[in-house]
């Protein structure tokens, strides 16, 4: 690589980015004071090794021009379809999903996560092979299937979280690959309306879905968290606690280690998918919106990135990327606030987890490697 380029690198991307860890790391060692297990915190340490790795595979990635992972598009989408057919049937099952692949003496993985970049990866070369062909619904259709194909597998885990996660950045990515705007209205619409029906006859008429029955219960029982038939003590039960949680914590919050919710543990998943409570009960509404306002700035960098690219290809890269990150932030704060379903997706950089915080961090080397390489703009 030469590293002259270095010098276009988006500083104010790196910058927030790595406060954004910082602040995910010291929040983690508050949300796991009350539950890890030895005297220092192996959350912690766990999550540090895995944010080292991940550093490393960052600065791999940079060194060589994302270009030449398109010529291996297929084989990319075709590693995700064997990752996803190898977890249906020797897959772990972990917190009601089927979706973790357990090789040798190595971690788990979970492969929902790191399928996400193999198919946006190759997705992106699909569109750009595709660029002004986009306008008729024969055009569009292609692009359907090549993403229904994980999507169904994914559904069939159950992982309903990831399912959704996939169709926000198969639109997005459309619609900038110049995908007409009517006729992809129209198919959201038509899925939308789809979903509904079969939500109804589910509901009406005991029509079988791939889905079990705590997972189509978070579809919809947070309208109404105290309606789940155990006056709020069963599906209702995250989401009430979250939002207690979040109130309690008022505007500048209980403070770090103090939170009754997350101490002593009346939160579930404190550490996962409801992170961002604890971030509202012990930090209050300045920490709760500093961590937005931050999650704006770097999406908002990543745009720019995306607009800079010297190619389509790298542009679709970096919006399928920041369409990914969109999404999980806008579902896990939502899920948190009770104003989404509740379907286990982790808040990008601050929840813990391994595969969730490498996966991550190789988008963070897909899109500097896509800034250093192009400056079509100058801003």
């Amino acid at each position: 690589m030469d590293f002259k380029r270095i010098k276009y690198i988006d500083k104010p991307f790196v910058l927030f980015l790595f406060l954004l860890i910082a602040f995910g790391l010291i929040v983690l060692v508050s949300a796991t004071e009350a539950i890890s297990t030895s005297t220092m915190n192996s959350f912690l340490l766990r999550q540090i090794v895995v944010l080292v790795g991940g550093l490393v595979v960052v600065i791999l990635i940079i060194r060589y021009d994302y270009l030449l992972i398109r010529r291996f598009s297929w084989v990319l989408y075709g590693t995700a379809i064997l990752l996803l057919f190898m977890v249906l049937f020797f897959g772990q099952e972990m917190r009601g999903t089927n979706g973790w692949l357990k090789i040798g003496p190595l971690p788990a993985l979970q492969v929902a996560e790191i399928t996400k970049i193999l198919l946006i990866l190759a997705f992106a070369n699909f569109l750009n092979q595709r660029r002004d062909n986009l306008h008729t619904l024969g055009e569009i259709m292609p692009c359907i299937i090549f993403m229904g194909i994980p999507f169904a597998m994914i559904i069939m885990q159950p992982d309903l979280g990831t399912a959704l996660v996939y169709i926000a950045f198969t639109v997005v990515m459309m619609f900038f690959a110049g995908a007409d705007p009517k006729r992809l209205g129209a198919l959201i619409m038509a899925a939308v309306l789809m979903i509904a029906l079969v939500l109804f006859l589910h509901f009406q008429f005991d029509l079988p879905l791939p889905l079990k029955n705590y997972q189509i219960q978070r579809l919809t029982i947070f309208i109404d968290p105290y309606n789940d038939g155990l006056g709020g003590r069963g599906a209702g039960w995250n989401t009430i606690q979250s939002l207690v949680a979040i109130g309690s914590g008022g505007f500048s919050g209980r403070g770090l280690f103090q939170g009754t919710q997350v101490q002593l543990n009346f939160l579930p998943e404190h550490h996962t998918d409801f992170i961002y409570a604890v971030i509202g009960e012990e930090l209050g509404f300045i920490g709760a919106f500093a961590v937005i306002i931050i999650y704006m700035i770097i999406l908002i960098r990543t745009l720019l990135i995306s607009f800079r690219a010297k190619d389509l290809y790298g542009s679709l890269l970096v919006i399928g990327i920041s369409a990914m990150w969109l999404f999980h932030i806008f579902e896990n704060i939502g899920m948190s606030l009770g104003v989404m379903p509740i379907t286990g997706i982790p808040l990008p950089f601050i929840s813990y987890g391994g595969s969730s915080m490498l996966t991550n961090l190789v988008a963070v080397g897909l899109i500097l490697s896509v800034n250093i390489r192009g400056n079509r703009l100058v801003f």
